[in-house]
């Protein structure tokens, strides 16, 4: 892992977290426990804050990142942001799953027990309610969660990216 100070901040974790070897955190970062980092994953805080509650996974090559004395970027608690997804500048409340490649932008918000989808592009200043899921470019509203969605996608995810991080016990960062 690569942890750097940026601008006199150093990243701060919880207990309990997994960063990968690859991994990159910069600056004024804030992640509480049980979080994992995956390869290649970029958290950026040199240019605002960046906030990370607990049991948050974020997956292969994805990019935190925030814009610069404008957006800080906050992330609430069991957060999976699939693989090689961005979020930049914008707030994604408690028991989310930010699908693989999709996009959010500045200003969104996405409100608890909610899904993008797959490659999703959330432009600037979006505002996603909660218990929905939101696809597509620019994405719009699919349907809401079902209480089988919320329990067999976003909780069994958060469950097992926790498991996975307990797999590469050799290189935890405590």
């Amino acid at each position: 892992m690569i942890l750097k100070t940026v601008r006199g901040k150093t990243p701060i974790h919880g207990a309990n977290c997994f960063f990968s070897e690859t991994s990159v955190v910069i600056g004024d970062v804030v992640m509480g426990r049980d979080c994992s980092v995956w390869y290649h994953a970029v958290i950026r805080g040199d240019v605002h804050s960046i906030r990370i509650g607990d049991r948050v996974n974020i997956q292969d090559g994805a990019v935190i990142h925030a814009t610069y004395e404008r957006s800080p970027t906050t992330i609430g608690n069991r957060v999976s942001i699939g693989h090689n997804a961005i979020v930049h500048g914008c707030t994604i409340h408690d028991n989310v799953l930010i699908g693989m490649g999709s996009i959010v932008m500045d200003d969104c918000v996405v409100e608890s027990n909610s899904i993008i989808a797959a490659g999703a592009v959330l432009t600037q200043g979006t505002h996603v309610p909660s218990g929905t899921i939101y696809g597509g470019v620019p994405a719009k509203k699919i349907k809401d969660i079902s209480a089988e969605l919320l329990e067999g996608e976003i909780e069994r995810i958060a469950d097992n990216y926790t498991l996975y991080a307990g797999w590469f016990t050799e290189s935890k960062v405590q």
